[in-house]
């Protein structure tokens, strides 16, 4: 379970480091050696491998450029721009937590990319956009765990061509960029000059089109967001309406009430944000109407609902500077039943809990009673509590906007009557 804590340092009056919490020290001891400490304003240390002489040399590293802190969604969009505009060669690097994505960008377009999120691997990408069923993944996955690559291996299984692989490798290049474009919290540095023998696959397109169509992306997803929260959520078409115009009849023939928009979108090998399009669009022409997900999980999916709203307020806090105050205010709200129900259950640093862990916490607290009411009453409570508190903290527009995009989970939080 992370918490900010576990990520500080202490520089003492004689100037000596250590480690306070466990990820910093993870992050010291894979950096050790002889590090330049260079000028900075007082709240920044920056610091950079030089060995014991002191001097950057060619074998210490790429020299960063630019580099600085991800405070929001979007921060990443004029960095991206300026990239783009001066046309220099090197890797933006993006660290989120565990996660850490590389865009390699050459005279403003974008050449290659990497991942280690586990969505944007090659396989995943292909199964996303329906290319291959979870029996085909599985498959290849079982090779690649013996040391192939996914596209290659699956090439050999005969499950996919040269040419579609090739189509999809460029795919998961453009997927990474725009995820980059969505982190909320972070670092980047851009580090000058990379070496072409790190592209596993050669990509060419201009940054400057993947900027315009993932800045339309997140404009339009955080508008689609408010009818259709999740690609979780399932169409289900009205009663006495006509099929739509040509454009969406495919679409409208996979509609059928029970998949949901991630199913449909790996049918029509579309992927999430253009089926969300299409099916926004029949939204707004009454061809369709929205589900919540079906409730699969009993507690657990309570516990998941409320997750969902956590992580999107202490998100808002976050980027806002506030995210510490937000904390400090659930932290004395949460006390008497909260302090049994979130024992050994969090909350984590980005405000969701242990879901397996708060169920069965609360079947001890509810002492035969509804497990699944009990845990409605306190938790719409405690996420409503977040939600008034991190409204009040945020621009009044923003605020408002913040309350529809949780209604769907505060929906399913609700006690009845």
């Amino acid at each position: 379970m992370k918490s900010a804590q576990d990520e500080l340092v202490w520089i003492s009056g004689e100037g000596t480091i250590e480690a306070v919490g466990p990820i910093a020290a993870t992050r010291l001891r894979a950096r050790e050696g002889a590090f330049r400490l260079l000028p900075t304003p007082k709240h920044v240390v920056f610091m950079r491998y030089t060995g014991h002489d002191g001097r950057r040399d060619a074998e210490d590293g790429a020299v960063v450029r630019i580099a600085g802190e991800i405070t929001g969604p979007g921060t990443l969009c004029d960095v991206l721009a300026l990239l783009a505009q001066t046309g220099w060669r090197g890797e933006l690097n993006v660290q989120m937590g565990e996660e850490s994505r590389s865009v390699f960008v050459d005279a403003g377009n974008v050449v290659g990319a990497r991942t280690n999120a586990a969505e944007e691997h090659l396989g995943r990408i292909l199964f996303r956009f329906g290319v291959i069923d979870e029996e085909q993944y599985s498959a290849v996955l079982a090779r690649v765990r013996k040391g192939e690559l996914f596209g290659t291996a699956a090439i050999e299984l005969g499950i996919l061509s040269r040419e579609q692989v090739y189509k999809y490798l460029g795919k998961q290049v453009e997927e990474i960029v725009y995820a980059i474009m969505g982190v909320p919290d972070g670092m980047f540095c851009f580090l000058d000059g990379f070496d072409d023998a790190d592209l596993v696959f050669r990509h060419n397109v201009s940054l400057n089109s993947l900027l315009f169509e993932g800045v339309t992306r997140m404009d339009e997803m955080r508008y689609f967001a408010q009818r259709i929260p999740s690609s979780e959520y399932i169409p289900a078409r009205l009663e006495g309406r006509d099929a739509p115009d040509a454009p969406f009849q495919a679409l409208w023939a996979q509609i059928d009430g029970s998949r949901s928009v991630l199913e449909l979108s790996r049918a029509l090998n579309l992927g999430e944000f253009e089926t969300t399009k299409q099916v926004f669009q029949l939204l707004q022409s009454k061809h369709v109407t929205m589900r919540p997900p079906a409730v699969q999980g009993g507690p657990l999916d309570i516990v998941e609902a409320a997750n969902a709203a956590l992580r999107q307020i202490h998100q808002e806090a976050d980027s806002a500077g506030r995210g510490t105050v937000l904390r400090s205010n659930l932290g004395s709200f949460a006390d008497g039943v909260y302090e049994m129900i979130f024992d050994q259950a969090g909350p984590r640093e980005n405000g969701a809990l242990d879901p397996a862990r708060v169920v069965a916490n609360a079947e001890i607290v509810a002492a035969g009673a509804s497990v699944e009411r009990f845990l409605k009453d306190i938790l719409y409570d405690y996420v409503s509590f977040a939600l008034f508190t991190a409204s009040s903290m945020l621009r009044r527009e923003k605020g408002k906007g913040l309350g529809k995009l949780l209604e769907p989970s505060m929906s399913r939080l609700r006690p009845l009557g």
